[in-house]
């Protein structure tokens, strides 16, 4: 009789050692979820990637868009550190131009992740990375999309992608002049995000958009090259917030010190990916303030 207390005793121990596991499961998968999603929050981080380009949108819908992805597999650690374990799914790929920079990481993205939307211009580039990367949007089976300045897309309900360049058939632009430049708008927040595009196309913005092009958040052009970010793009921008995401030491020296002078002289805030590691922002679609 003893022998069949004890026998029943761990039978119930066991059930409850499993009730237990699963509502810690269920609550594991549950938290991340809702931290994201819950109290109308959106997330925008700049992954630390080195020298290059890799910036993750999460909006309150539970849509993720994921813009360049630097140049190899750092962008794969960063996202770990940004999305729940769980996640293979990003709904959104944006390679704003075929530099390595911006792609190379891409290829592990597409290898890695479950992607139901490319967006890339007919900008080519013979280096390997972008080769690489061109195999792998072959193989995904993504939905392709060259966007064009005007176009307007919804990620889910609450934000709105705006694509503001480029302008026409890119296939034999320089890449950097072909850049994808978007901006992400939810509520009365904006983050603009120019890839490498130089001044002669932020002047033409400038030209087009005006005022429209006001974002509270700027992530600089070109890692902060001194061929990017001029007055006239921060004076119609007036930026709250400027982004450099390069590496610290780069060869290139970015940022520039022109650049940088041209930011603190506006008492814009900067953060540098490369020495703050991934910088991410929060925003209610009222304010928005960095984490």
């Amino acid at each position: 009789m003893a022998l069949y207390h004890a026998v029943m005793n761990l039978g119930y121990i066991a059930r409850i050692g499993v009730l237990g596991l699963l509502a810690f499961v269920g609550l594991a998968i549950w938290w991340p979820q809702t931290s994201v999603q819950a109290y109308n929050i959106l997330r925008v981080h700049f992954l630390a990637v080195g020298q290059g380009d890799a910036i993750l949108i999460q909006t309150p819908d539970g849509v993720e868009l994921l813009v360049d992805g630097g140049a190899g597999t750092a962008v794969l650690r960063e996202l770990g550190t940004v999305q729940p374990w769980y996640d293979r799914a990003i709904d959104v790929v944006v390679a704003t131009h075929p530099d390595t920079d911006h792609v190379g990481g891409l290829v592990d993205v597409l290898a890695r992740y479950e992607v139901a939307n490319i967006w890339e211009v007919a900008a080519e580039s013979g280096s390997p990375a972008a080769t690489a990367f061109a195999a792998a949007v072959a193989t995904e089976n993504a939905s392709v999309y060259l966007p064009q300045a005007g176009d307007i897309m919804q990620l889910g309900a609450s934000t709105t992608v705006h694509i503001l360049s480029p302008s026409g058939d890119t296939s034999d632009w320089q890449s950097n002049n072909a850049s994808v430049v978007v901006k992400i708008q939810y509520g009365d927040i904006d983050f603009l995000l120019s890839g490498d595009a130089p001044s002669s196309i932020e002047d033409y913005l400038v030209a087009t958009y005006g005022s429209s092009l006001e974002s509270e958040v700027l992530k600089l052009g070109h890692h902060g090259s001194k061929t990017s970010t001029s007055e006239a793009w921060l004076d119609a921008v007036t930026p709250q917030y400027a982004i450099v995401s390069a590496a610290v030491g780069n060869r290139y020296g970015h940022p520039h010190q022109d650049v940088m002078q041209r930011v603190f002289a506006r008492n814009i805030s900067s953060s540098h990916t490369g020495l703050d590691g991934t910088v991410t922002f929060v925003t209610d679609g009222k304010t928005v303030w960095q984490k």
